[in-house]
Parts: C-alpha cells; sequence; structure tokens
C-alpha cells in the first residue's frame, strides 16, 4: 500500500512538472506575437503554485512574468525582474540575469521619463506616483525621491509630501551633485552623464569647451518645504522652528530668510515681518521686491512716508516696477482721506474750506504721474479707476472721458 502512495505522489509532481512547463511555453509563445493578455493570464494561473515550482522552471517564470507586464505595469515586471535576480544569485545560476538586467534598466527610464513629462504637464498627481516608483525601482536616485515629493507638494497632497521630505532629511540627502558639460557644434552646454564619456567626445571633436561644475545643496529648500507645508496645514509655531533650524545650517539663505517673514505678515506681525526683509536687504542688497516688501510692511504699520521711500528704492533698482508706482501713487493718494473728512468738517467756513480743497487738488497732482506711469507699465482695475477718479476731480476732462469709456469697458468684463 504503501509503494502505491509513493508512486502516486511522484506521479502527481511529474504531471504538475509538465504542466508548468506547458505553461510557460504558451507564455513564451503569447510574448513571442504579442499576446500580452493571453501572457499575463497564463503567468497570473501559474503565481498559485509557485511555491512547489520546480527550480528549473522559476527562473523562467520570473524572467517571462517581468517580460509579460513590462512598460504596462513597471512595478509588477520591476518586481518579477528583482525576484529573478535574487533567485538566481541564491541559486548560483545566473540563466536569465543577463537579459533581464537591461530590461529592468529600461523600465526605470521609462518611469522617470512618464514622471518628467507629467511633471513639465503640470499632471502633478500622476508625476508624484512615478517620481516614487522610479526610486523605489531604483534606491540609488534619490533625486526622484526629491522630485517625488515636490510633485505630491504641488498636487496638494502635503501628508505624503511632507513624508518624502523627512525622509530626505533623515537620510542626509543633499542633492550635490558633479555634472560634466562641453559645449556642442551651435554653442549650447550638453550635459554628460560622466567624465569619462565628456572628455571622449571633446576628444573627438563633436564637442569643445569642457566644464565641470556641482550643484548647489537641496537641503536648505528640503527644510524650507517642509516648514511650508507645516504652515499650510496650520502649524504655524512647528513651520518658524523648522525654519529657523534651516536658517543655522544655511545662515545666508536669503529665502528662508523671507520665508519666515511671510509666516510673520500672515500673522500680521508687521514689525518681525520688516525686520527679517531688513535682514534678507543685508544679504541682497540690490534686490528690490526686498524694497517693496519693507514698503507694504510700512504702509501695513501706518509709515506711508517711510513706504513711499522704500518704494522710490524698488523702482531705482528696477525702472519699470509697475507696482511700486502703482502704490506709490496710492499713498499719495490716500493723503486726500483726511483732508477731505477736515473739508466736511468745514463746510461753513469759507475760507478754510477754499484752503482744503486747493491742499486735496495739490495731492491729486502729486499722485497723477505716479499713476499714469503704473498704468503705463501695468494697466488694470485699480490704475483705471484711480485715473479717473483724479482727472475728474482736477477737471481733466478729454483724460476723464478717454478713461471712463476705458473703466467701463473693463468693469462689463469683471
Amino acid at each position: 500500500m504503501k509503494k502505491q502512495i509513493i508512486a502516486l505522489s511522484l506521479g502527481l509532481m511529474t504531471i504538475g512538472a509538465f504542466a508548468q512547463k506547458k505553461e510557460l511555453k504558451i507564455v513564451e509563445k503569447a510574448l513571442k506575437n504579442n499576446d500580452f493578455k493571453t501572457a499575463k493570464a497564463t503567468i497570473e494561473s501559474l503565481e498559485g503554485t509557485l511555491d512547489a515550482m520546480d527550480a528549473k522552471y522559476k527562473a523562467k517564470y520570473y524572467f517571462l512574468r517581468g517580460n509579460a507586464y513590462g512598460k504596462a505595469n513597471v512595478a509588477k515586471a520591476a518586481e518579477a525582474y528583482n525576484n529573478l535576480f535574487a533567485f538566481e544569485k541564491e541559486t548560483g545560476k545566473s540563466k536569465y540575469t543577463k537579459a533581464a538586467q537591461p530590461k529592468l534598466q529600461s523600465l526605470i527610464q521609462f518611469s522617470s521619463d512618464q514622471a518628467i513629462k507629467q511633471y513639465n504637464s503640470q499632471d502633478y498627481n500622476k508625476a508624484k506616483n512615478n517620481f516614487l516608483l522610479t526610486y523605489k525601482l531604483y534606491p540609488a536616485d534619490t533625486s526622484s525621491l526629491f522630485n517625488a515629493a515636490k510633485s505630491a507638494t504641488l498636487d496638494k497632497d502635503y501628508d505624503l509630501a511632507l513624508k518624502h521630505f523627512n525622509q530626505l532629511k533623515e537620510g542626509g540627502y543633499t542633492g550635490v551633485e558633479n555634472q560634466f558639460l562641453a559645449k556642442n557644434k551651435e554653442g549650447k552646454d550638453d550635459l554628460f552623464p560622466n567624465k569619462m564619456t565628456r572628455d571622449l567626445s571633446v576628444k573627438t571633436g563633436t564637442h569643445s569647451d569642457p566644464v565641470d561644475r556641482t550643484t548647489e545643496s537641496k537641503k536648505g529648500e528640503i527644510l524650507k518645504n517642509i516648514a511650508l507645508i507645516l504652515k499650510e496645514q496650520g502649524k504655524t509655531d512647528e513651520a518658524i522652528v523648522a525654519l529657523e533650524t534651516a536658517r543655522k545650517a544655511n545662515p545666508n539663505d536669503v529665502g528662508l530668510i523671507l520665508s519666515i517673514g511671510f509666516i510673520y505678515y500672515d500673522l500680521k506681525q508687521m514689525d518681525k515681518f520688516a525686520e527679517l526683509t531688513k535682514e534678507a536687504i543685508k544679504l541682497d542688497p540690490n534686490n528690490p521686491e526686498l524694497y517693496y516688501n519693507l514698503g507694504v510692511a510700512s504702509v501695513n504699520q501706518n509709515l506711508d512716508e517711510e513706504a513711499i521711500e522704500y518704494y522710490k528704492k524698488a523702482i531705482e533698482l528696477k525702472p519699470d516696477y509697475g507696482d511700486a508706482y502703482l502704490n506709490i501713487g496710492v499713498s499719495i493718494y490716500n493723503k486726500r482721506i483726511p483732508i477731505i473728512e477736515k473739508i466736511n468738517e468745514n463746510l461753513s467756513n469759507a475760507k478754510l474750506y477754499n484752503k482744503l480743497q486747493l491742499e486735496v487738488k495739490a495731492v491729486y497732482k502729486e499722485a497723477l504721474p505716479y499713476m499714469e506711469k503704473a498704468d503705463s507699465l501695468n494697466r488694470s482695475f485699480d490704475t483705471v479707476q484711480n485715473l479717473l477718479n483724479i482727472y475728474d476731480n482736477l477737471r481733466m476732462e478729454a483724460e476723464g472721458d478717454k478713461y471712463r469709456a476705458i473703466f467701463k469697458e473693463m468693469r462689463e468684463k469683471n
């Protein structure tokens, strides 16, 4: 009886192995005919027998599984190839590894190319997934995780972005890399994968003027993004702590200083915003945006004359700064308000009334050239409305009629 049971068991094993061999041949044939549907269906039917699969068929199973899924399901295909590499390393046989390695590299490149394409077309939802997949397929390329974090941020998936950025921070990622460039025949810089390839291109004459450069560290950017996400999540105190930590590592990073400053701006703490902006100006004294921001802070602190001086400094550095011209015009134009209030309080005092009327007229004349310049640089509903009011008050009828038509057209569009 025992002999019969043993014989029966051996028979079942032989039948199983035969079936596996037959099914793998079906997969192989389907792949040759580009019948991926049959290939995937057949390979999936074998998954349940994998643990009992004969070792001589298991490597082939992994190889064909990777081929069956390919670019249609990069994650599954890559998993199959990696399982193949591990299995053949364990068994000491490399029948399929050599053929599978370039296929895996191709999948990694495909995933990366897809992610870049999606990022550039602003499809950040798909880009974040493909950048992450690229990183999982090739963990040595930490830049893919960085790009996944950036994409998740732009997709407003802040929890995922924060997870990625924290992983980068804890892993000590800096993003610093050596780049090898040379000019092509058109005089444009080409980036090469390594120094040897670049030098060979220069030697053969296809390129010239080789240059080596090192990219800037992304450490500060990572810390800044962590802080900005915390701010977006309403964790303001944690965001400020994160940015201050980043500043200690990057004391001369103007972007970090301004990031903290803008948090204080949102908190309406204009004194701290102005203080940090002044720190930034010490590091970047020729930046017109910084003086403009100081002007805005000064206005919010009711320091209009000080604000005007900051706006003028911004214009000195950037002569076509339309918003700075507009804000000077508005700051001057607003001087009319207390004067008009006095006029309304002294309607029966003809002498004072006439004096105040001259004062308000002088305000309109002072504001006018700044408003006109702002309008010429960057026309908006505000510039047109303010100019129309000034022209009417100064009784400049021709200009008023012109701007009345423009104002009407813009209002109807809005």
